[in-house]
């Protein structure tokens, strides 16, 4: 990214939020926009494919809390011209005389406080800002290292997939070094080194008032190279959309929307800076018969009117394994929950939480006589009780 980009592209506007929105907020933006303009859903247009590298190359600025800073500052120190001076030489009147070439590199020479320099605190900041300074004493038109932009996917898995943990694939596109050239811009594979700017990349100007900018090199546009004959692929700027397929690792006991970091699969770096992440929001299909609870699973299961009011054993299904035979106590009401224990989800430790099971008790719709002989029977039996009392006793005194 060149400083004039740096400067004078708008991302919020890219993105399509306003100066003070959250990380949140960018984020959902940026994730609307990738999948709108996601070159897998737009084949062979260009439009989309350029729009798709603003909304990923404004996303890498603005989702770095420290590059969002940096660009806001930049933003707000130059975004309107730059620095002004009220004119004359310096130490005369009205103003001052200096290079921002030598603000930006840090201290010249012997530029010391006594000097009139700045010492390297404005180069501290801007250096980093404009890939400028390298560490190791490198010189003003040296490219520090960048690291790759990081990449957010999503992927869906059944639920069981989700319990036990998988091995998925994963197509991503990010912006890389261009194979078809090897991230030369040419062809050939032999650019140029660009004569007006000397390699740097960076051309000055005078900027009134005593004052000199430095601006990206409009010859080679601020790569410091030029391609005598551009790559078909890039158009000359070296970078590309790259697609390729991962298989990634999911974990066990993941939770429907967590968010994994894979470390360094991200985008590639620039001129030998690290690899930037991979997130992987996880999204997790129902299950017709269980449910979970952190690390537990749940299951309800129909027990009818006799198992429940005398008791005995009913038989489970648990996820993946074979069923479970659970002690039903006399006179269990409906909905109480029964604990089977180490068949429920799997924890980070390996172990393994509870099958939460809830009774469930169902009224019969078809009676046969001798059914409904019996019933009417029991109904005789228990006429004097009155399964209402304690309720309409409570509404009373309350």
């Amino acid at each position: 990214m060149s400083t004039k980009d740096f400067i004078e592209k708008d991302y919020y506007k890219v993105l399509g939020v306003p100066k003070d929105a959250t990380e949140a907020e960018i984020k959902k933006a940026y994730r609307k926009l990738a999948r709108e303009y996601h070159p897998d859903a737009n084949k062979g247009d260009a439009r989309a494919e350029e729009r798709f590298k603003e909304v990923s190359e404004a996303n890498d600025v603005l989702a770095d809390p420290k590059r969002r800073k940096e660009y806001d500052e930049a933003r707000a120190l130059f975004g309107n011209g730059g620095f002004r001076s009220g004119g004359g030489p310096r130490g005369g009147p009205g103003g001052f005389n200096f290079d921002l070439g030598d603000l930006f590199g840090g201290a010249q020479g012997g530029g010391g406080a006594a000097g009139g320099g700045f010492g390297g605190g404005l180069g501290d900041v801007f250096g980093g800002l404009f890939n400028r300074g390298a560490p190791g004493g490198a010189g003003p038109g040296t490219r520090a290292p960048r690291r790759g932009q990081d990449i957010e996917s999503e992927v869906t898995l059944s639920f069981t997939e989700a319990v036990d943990g998988a091995t998925v694939p994963l197509r991503m596109s990010s912006s890389a070094a261009c194979k078809a050239c090897s991230g030369t811009g040419d062809k050939n594979g032999t650019p140029r080194v660009c004569p007006t700017c000397v390699g740097t990349g960076q051309v000055s100007r005078g900027g009134g008032g005593g004052f000199s900018l430095t601006d990206p090199c409009t010859d080679c546009r601020g790569r410091g190279l030029i391609a005598e004959a551009p790559c078909d692929v890039c158009k000359g700027s070296g970078r590309a959309t790259s697609s390729r397929t991962m298989q990634v690792r999911i974990p066990a006991g993941v939770s429907d929307g967590q968010r994994i970091r894979l470390r360094g699969k991200g985008a590639p770096g620039e001129r030998g800076g690290p690899n930037g992440d991979l997130y992987v929001v996880v999204n997790v299909d129902k299950h017709p018969v269980f449910g979970r609870k952190g690390d537990n699973l749940t299951v309800t299961v129909p027990v009818s009117f006799t198992e429940a009011a005398l008791g005995g054993e009913i038989k489970v299904p648990t996820l993946g394994g074979p069923p479970v035979t659970l002690k039903l106590p006399a006179g269990t009401p409906n909905g109480r929950t029964m604990r089977a224990r180490g068949k429920g989800a799997t924890r980070k430790d390996g172990t393994r939480g509870d099958l939460l099971v809830t009774v469930e008790v169902t009224v019969p719709r078809d009676l046969s006589d001798k059914a409904r002989e019996a019933l009417e029977s029991y109904r005789e039996a228990t006429a004097g009780q009155d399964p209402r009392a304690e309720l309409f006793q409570a509404a009373k005194g309350a």
